[in-house]
């Protein structure tokens, strides 16, 4: 019979669904947006339509919705290491787990938003 396996996660997961745009480093298309589907302190879960490889590095921007941050909107972006792709099912799309390397909190004004279209990279 086999053994269940052992949880490796050590921080807690919250499952929150925040906008998440993705951009790998290095390629030069755009970024791919999608949302986060649980976040804990070193780690970020989300699904994409398409694969990245696992140990490349990512660069990501989360939006927290004005009531959320109390302050108004405000962007968290970070640097990832993707430590798992998991093949899609469908009706999913790909699963990647990340591990935050790094991040940092971006303010936004609500009279200097950009349009809703705009990169969340620039």
């Amino acid at each position: 019979m086999p053994q269940p396996q052992r949880e490796r996660r050590s921080k807690r997961r919250f499952d929150l669904r925040l906008p998440l745009a993705v951009r790998v480093a290095g390629e030069t298309r755009g970024e791919l947006l999608t949302e986060t589907q649980n976040i804990s302190a070193e780690g970020i879960f989300f699904y994409l339509h398409r694969p990245l490889a696992q140990g490349s590095r990512i660069d990501l921007a989360i939006t927290l919705p004005a009531p959320a941050s109390l302050t108004g909107l405000v962007r968290i972006r970070s640097v990832a290491c993707v430590l798992r792709v998991e093949p899609a099912v469908p009706p999913s799309p790909i699963g990647i787990a990340v591990l935050i390397e790094g991040y940092e909190f971006i303010r936004t004004r609500v009279d200097c938003l950009k349009s809703a279209d705009a990169p969340y990279f620039s």
